[in-house]
């Protein structure tokens, strides 16, 4: 099997982590693995970009534009400015919550990620998430990430099964936020077969 996986955030957003369970998961069930990130402000809210080539026939961490079969997306403005890698025929799986940027607070531009979430779902096909409100029960919006994943793997867009990645999120999360990592994952599973491609 061969799967190429680009995530993209903002900092903050667990992009990160995602990377690494989905990396980790392949690799437990036995494929090659390549990944790469792009972190630079993520402190401050920068763009946070993931690659993650699973499969033989990666020759190199990076996806070339175009190649990706899935472009998971934190945020829709990255979604936008990450599409680019996306294959034609490829799945968006998109947040639709916005992060503003810093300088919204200094002049207020209106932006509050309808605009990207429009273009986005002219452009790919997509299953967009209301990520506020799905982790709004969970008490956190720290699990978007696994939300995100969850909602990947319900559709079947990771090529990894849902019981590997569970185990895998199991063994990367601390314990004390295992339980609620878990009833993200599902929530995010639920939302993924309901859209399922």
């Amino acid at each position: 099997m061969n799967k190429d996986i680009l995530i993209c955030g903002v900092g903050g957003q667990g992009t990160v982590l995602a990377s690494k369970i989905i990396a980790a998961a392949a690799m437990d069930e036995g494929s090659p693995v390549h990944s790469a990130e792009t972190i630079g402000m993520a402190q401050r809210g920068g763009s946070v970009t993931s690659h993650v080539r699973i499969g033989p026939d990666a020759a190199s961490p990076l996806i070339p534009f175009g190649g990706a079969d899935l472009l998971l997306a934190f945020e829709p403005a990255e979604a936008v400015r990450n599409l680019r890698y996306l294959r034609k025929g490829g799945t968006a799986v998109v947040n639709t919550s916005p992060v503003r940027p810093v300088t919204e607070s200094l002049k207020s531009s209106g932006y509050d990620g309808r605009e990207m979430v429009a273009y986005l779902r002219e452009k790919c096909p997509c299953i967009f998430v209301d990520g506020d409100a799905v982790c709004r029960p969970l008490g956190s919006a720290k699990f978007l990430n696994i939300v995100l994943l969850g909602a990947a793997a319900g559709a079947g867009l990771l090529g990894i099964s849902t019981e590997t990645v569970m185990e895998r999120i199991a063994r990367q999360v601390p314990p004390r936020f295992l339980e609620a990592n878990r009833a993200a994952f599902l929530a995010g599973l639920e939302i993924g077969g309901a859209n399922r491609p």
